[in-house]
């Protein structure tokens, strides 16, 4: 039998493998090249806009991209594998202001397309060399008529750097400097965050609120630096969205995710109605743990008496199983990804807290990265990463520029990997086991419906306080609270106050609100997971065929191509819920009162 490392292996991206690499920073001194090479592309587009002109520009921008994707993904891996990499953060600074160039240049192809008549658009669109480059030219045009001058959008690219690129980076920073001392099994231990946050289900009451008291007094102490690192960052999206005329804090992301704002509501009130269910099984896991009501420490608790520890080796095992039950190709693909050495699970100190995939399309290799330490939980999570991988390898066959997927369509894919997994692992289970693994299945749902939906609550409200000026810590603090008892039901007697401060999520510059994808994810997954078990093995090449399509159109579109439903309809939502819960009913059915 295979034995597969927890380590991954970065040498096939650049020999070395480590920060210092030759090859690294020979191919990081190759950029400049592009990045010329896309200037004279522009400047012959603006000189003379047509078909050909237009295609070659769209090759050097694909060029550039796929080039600069390469650097990007090693750099992700140095900086979460090691917090203390040092020459990986300054190569990561000095890379800002090639990103900025690449981002101005893309600008001013971006704003020919838009100065075109609509006649010479549309005829253009047409032509051979462009046809299969419509929809995302005519996003283009689109999004770029509601930007700024082209010198005003190159001024404000221009200090995202030292903007809210930066204060993303000093949230980093801030996260790396944390440890945390927790007592766990008489021995005490200093922790970072990543390693801390995997003892919020321990099975030791003690234990879990221990952790949940030093998580929250470790933000409060610095809570000042948080509350000003979120502030500014949020202050100069805000202040970019005014000069453009951008009132809605939602436009841009619901841009980003190519999804109406109908789609949205309809998602949400499909959740809201059913809260019901959700809030009996909170206050159901409580009595169970012998708490009067839920608190936040205890939400992740196991309430089922299993100490079962399934090893990196048996988790990869049991993975590919299930995926096999699935289809060939996702088995084999991930078989490819454990052999290769493309995950970082080692549980180790220094590394960045939670998971991530990434992917360099110039050579078709994927990298996945988290802390690994023997829960059935963290297995989902492998798989639900796993996931992510496999959409970049169906999208091989497609063209760089329309495998550029939005995030709620991405976490498609991961949540639909994830569920066969957790399903896999309810089926086979007995007794207490059976009982743990329904519940990690429940509590899923419980953070996409309502963990999530309290992060939406709070960054909304947040942002539109935001825009009237400075909102205190003390204020965040209140708005975290009040938008998790919300979004609980009040189903809670503790809250996280500080989660605004814990959550990487708020801090990332690229995507505003990085949170309901997620739950566009689950729900949509559950939708192509119930046609899965009525199609069979056949049906992994229509899900293939929807995942090539998730970078060349609108999620509207995709999901009438592909399932033939109306998702701006509350009614695709509900679907989505009821399967939920029926978790949560077989679960209460399992853990009654004899």
């Amino acid at each position: 039998m295979t034995t597969y490392s927890d380590i991954w292996d970065l040498t096939t991206l650049y020999a070395g493998g480590t920060s210092d690499s030759p090859a690294f920073h020979e191919h990081i001194a190759q950029i400049p090249t592009f990045i010329t090479q896309l200037q004279q592309a522009v400047e012959a587009v603006e000189q003379q806009p047509t078909v050909e002109t237009i295609a070659e520009g769209l090759a050097a921008i694909t060029e550039v991209m796929v080039n600069m994707r390469k650097i990007s993904v090693m750099l992700s891996c140095l900086t979460a594998q090691d917090t203390t990499d040092e020459q990986a953060k300054i190569t990561y600074g000095n890379m800002a202001p090639l990103y900025a160039q690449m981002a101005k240049l893309t600008y001013r192809f971006d704003k020919v397309i838009e100065t075109l008549d609509d006649a010479t658009f549309e005829a253009y669109c047409k032509a051979p060399a462009l046809a299969d480059f419509a929809f995302i030219l005519t996003e283009k045009r689109t999004q770029t008529k509601l930007l700024l001058s082209a010198e005003e959008e190159d001024l404000i690219t221009s200090l995202r750097a030292n903007g809210d690129q930066a204060w993303s980076q000093m949230y980093d920073l801030l996260i790396a400097d944390m440890t945390f001392c927790v007592t766990v099994d008489g021995k005490e231990q200093s922790l970072s965050f990543g390693q801390v946050s995997n003892l919020r289900n321990h099975p030791d009451a003690a234990v879990r609120a221990e952790v949940d008291a030093v998580i929250e007094q470790a933000f409060a102490d610095k809570e000042q630096f948080f509350a000003h690192t979120l502030n500014h960052l949020a202050g100069f999206r805000l202040t970019a969205y005014k000069k453009r005329g951008w009132d809605d804090v939602l436009a841009e992301p619901l841009r980003i995710n190519r999804m109406k704002r109908a789609t949205l509501d309809a998602m949400w009130g499909a959740i809201s109605n059913t809260r019901a269910p959700f809030v009996k099984f909170l206050q159901h896991k409580a009595q169970l743990l012998g708490k009067e009501k839920m608190t936040w420490a205890d939400l992740e608790a196991p309430i089922a008496d299993t100490t079962t520890q399934i090893d990196f080796q048996q988790g990869a095992d049991f993975i590919l199983q299930h995926f096999r039950a699935f289809g060939p190709e996702l088995e084999g693909f991930a078989r490819q990804a454990f052999e290769k050495s493309w995950i970082e699970a080692a549980d180790r100190p220094n590394k960045r807290p939670g998971g991530f995939c990434t992917t360099s399309p110039l050579d078709q290799q994927s990298r996945i990265f988290m802390t690994y330490a023997g829960t059935m939980s963290n297995v989902s999570t492998l798989a639900h990463e796993l996931g992510h991988a496999f959409h970049s390898y169906a999208l091989r066959p497609v063209h760089p520029l329309n495998a550029s997927y939005a995030m709620n369509v991405a976490e498609t894919a991961s949540t639909f990997a994830e569920m066969i997994i957790a399903d896999a692992a309810v089926e086979a289970a007995q007794g207490d086991e059976k009982i743990a693994l329904l519940e990690d299945k429940v509590q899923r749902s419980v953070a996409l419906f309502m963990n999530i939906q309290s992060r939406f609550l709070f960054e909304t409200r947040f942002y539109e306080e935001r825009k009237d000026g400075i909102v205190s810590a003390k204020r965040l603090n209140e708005l975290m609270t009040e938008a998790q008892q919300e979004a609980y039901g009040g189903a809670l007697a503790t809250t996280h106050p500080h989660f605004w401060a814990s959550k990487l999520h708020f801090y990332i510059s690229g995507v505003p609100f990085y949170n309901f994808p997620y739950t566009f994810g689950y729900l949509f997954s559950l939708s192509i997971y119930a046609k899965a078990k009525q199609v069979g093995p056949a049906f992994e090449e229509q899900y293939m065929a929807l995942l090539r399509d998730t970078g060349k159109m609108n999620v509207e579109d995709l999901v009438m191509k592909h399932l033939g439903e109306d998702i701006t309809q509350p009614a695709f939502w509900q679907k989505g819920v009821d399967l939920a819960v029926k978790d949560v009913e077989a679960f209460l059915q399992l853990t009654k009162t004899p």
